[in-house]
Parts: structure tokens; C-alpha cells; sequence
């Protein structure tokens, strides 16, 4: 089993970063052999300043570290493998324009403005599938959002082997876990909790104080009934439901049994219990971001051997589809 993802290096992560993705990759340590990378490359595709990508790629690497990733898993920064981009070029050829263009988020982030993006957010996919078909992964954690390039990794991988008669790509299969549902803005139980959302009330970021987090939970939006004793009642509740998904997921507990232990309570004693357990489960990720973003130097020295990792087991998939299409002579 070996497992690859990424993650982009833009903005601050947040609890939904953390309850969604983080947390799998940590348990998922001890389960397989794990590359886990920050996004660069991809983050070229949209307007991000060079500092500020450079300073992020630190930081989100902190903050992975902070949360439990360690030496059992192989942590980078996509730009310094560079068979990642080699053999996204390569799989230009085999990706087909029509595939590309019925990719729902191309359609979302480029909008009416199609003929002003970027080459790189249209051909963003390729290279989703060369990061996870240069290490010939089996597994990819995904969300629900990101199946469909997974879909087309696997279309990539089907048509290279067909085309240049090889058995070279694994299909990868996603993992989407069960125990690390879609966490929602604490704003708008509608929409995904996100770092592009204008508002800081909306999200919990990961470097909040104590305070900072439980005045957020504490202003979040809710609504005045009580709660029931079934969690498939609050399916018409989407602020309800968000913030007991969120307490079930912190606790590691199915949400049927918070709302057995909340039934006819309201919001007023909830949220403090949920602001209490946020702040016992997050502090300490917090505290050792920070010792960590106090010494970038030893965070940057980390992925560099991790990029020495990567790069030694991408070098002989890059080589073997070079020589696949007569690119090594």
C-alpha cells in the first residue's frame, strides 16, 4: 500500500484542513508506505506572490508537522522533485482536451472568464495525476470534491499503458474516510469551510489562541431549537448539524452519540462543551506550530530530506515512461 497527496501551499489551514485531511494522513502512517507534499507547482496556477508562496510552503509544512506527520511518512514540497513536472509533460500527450474540459472545477474556478486562465489551471489535473502516478501509488486520499481528478488519473493511467502497450501505472483507488466528514463554515452551514471565505469568523484556523477559538464556536451560527435525539433529524439544520459533526469529529465519536448525550439541550450549553473540547484537542498543535515556525531553517532542512526520499523512488517511473515513448535512447 503505498498512499500520495498533497495539499496546496495557500493560506492558512483551518479545522476543516485539519478534520478532513491532517488527521487521515497521520493514522494512515502506520497503515502503508506515505508521500505526503506541498502543492508549489500547483499554486503557480493562481496570483500568489513569491514571498508569500515561499513563506507558506514553510508554514504548511510547520503545521503538518505540528499535527503528528513525522519520519514514517515522506514529507516534500512538490518543486523539489522535479519528475513530478517531467512527467506531467509526458501525460500531456496521453490527457485529452475533452476530459479536461468537462472537469467541474475548471468550469467552477475559471467561470466566463475561460479565455483569461491560466494554461496551468486548465491543465491542473495532469499534473494532479503525475504526482500520484510517478510513485505509482495504490491509494489517494480524497475528498468528495477531488474524486473526479482521481477519475482522470486513472483514465491517464489506462490509456498510457493501452497506447505504449506497458504495464507500467497501478490504478490508484481513493480513500475517502468515513470518520473525517465535510466540515462546513461556521457562518454558512451551506458552504464548505474554506480559507478563501472573506471572513476569519467563518473558519477556525489552526494558529488561533484558546480565546479566539471559543469566541468563534460561541458566535458561530446555530439556531434556537433543541437538539434531538437522532442525528438524521438535523438533516434540515445545516448549522445544527455542522457543529455536532464537528464536535464528533474532534472527540473521535460517531454523531449519533453526541446527540444522545445533547438531546434537549440547546445551543447555549452545546457550544461551550464544543468550544472546550476544540481548544483541548487543538492547543497543542498550536503550540508546536509555533515552536516550529520559531526555527524555518530546521522545517526547510525536513523537506529537503524528504525531497532526497521522493526523489530516489519517482526516478525510476519517470525513467521507465521516458523509455516508454522513446524519450530514452
Amino acid at each position: 500500500m503505498r498512499v500520495v497527496s498533497g495539499i496546496q501551499t495557500t493560506g492558512n489551514l483551518h479545522l476543516g484542513n485539519y478534520l478532513g485531511a491532517i488527521r487521515q494522513w497521520v493514522a494512515m502512517q502506520d497503515q502503508g508506505e506515505c508521500l505526503f507534499f506541498l502543492a508549489d507547482l500547483h499554486a503557480l496556477t493562481g496570483n500568489v506572490s513569491p514571498q508569500e508562496l515561499a513563506n507558506s510552503t514553510i508554514e504548511m509544512a510547520a503545521t503538518l508537522m505540528a499535527s503528528g506527520i513525522d519520519d514514517r511518512a515522506i514529507l516534500f514540497n512538490q518543486a523539489r522533485v522535479p519528475a513530478h513536472a517531467e512527467l506531467c509533460w509526458i501525460l500531456q500527450g496521453t490527457a485529452r482536451m475533452g476530459w479536461l474540459n468537462r472537469m467541474t472545477q475548471w468550469k467552477d474556478k475559471a467561470g466566463k472568464n475561460r479565455e483569461g486562465a491560466s494554461v496551468g489551471l486548465f491543465t491542473y489535473p495532469v499534473l494532479q495525476a503525475a504526482d500520484v502516478l510517478v510513485y505509482k501509488a495504490t491509494h489517494v486520499p480524497v475528498g468528495e470534491d477531488q474524486k473526479q481528478h482521481l477519475e482522470l488519473a486513472r483514465d491517464v493511467a489506462t490509456k498510457f499503458n493501452t497506447d505504449f502497450e506497458v504495464d507500467l501505472f497501478p490504478l490508484p483507488e481513493p480513500l475517502i474516510s468515513k470518520a473525517a466528514p465535510r466540515i462546513m463554515s461556521l457562518r454558512d452551514g451551506s458552504a464548505k469551510m474554506s480559507k478563501s471565505d472573506p471572513s476569519d469568523m467563518s473558519r477556525i484556523n489552526l494558529i488561533d489562541d484558546d480565546d479566539t477559538i471559543a469566541t468563534k464556536i460561541r458566535k458561530s451560527k446555530s439556531d434556537a431549537d433543541l437538539l434531538p435525539d437522532s442525528f438524521d433529524a438535523l438533516a434540515e439544520r445545516p448549522e445544527a448539524k455542522n457543529l455536532v459533526t464537528i464536535y464528533a469529529a474532534l472527540a473521535e465519536r460517531e454523531p449519533q452519540s453526541v446527540v444522545d448525550e445533547f438531546a434537549g439541550k440547546g445551543f447555549g450549553a452545546f457550544k461551550p462543551a464544543l468550544a472546550d473540547l476544540a481548544v483541548s484537542v487543538l492547543a497543542p498543535v498550536r503550540d508546536r506550530l509555533t515552536r516550529l515556525l520559531d526555527d524555518r531553517a530546521a522545517v526547510g532542512a525536513q523537506l529537503a530530506k524528504g525531497a532526497a526520499r521522493a526523489n530516489a523512488l519517482a526516478a525510476p517511473t519517470l525513467k521507465a515512461a521516458q523509455e516508454a515513448v522513446g524519450l530514452q535512447v
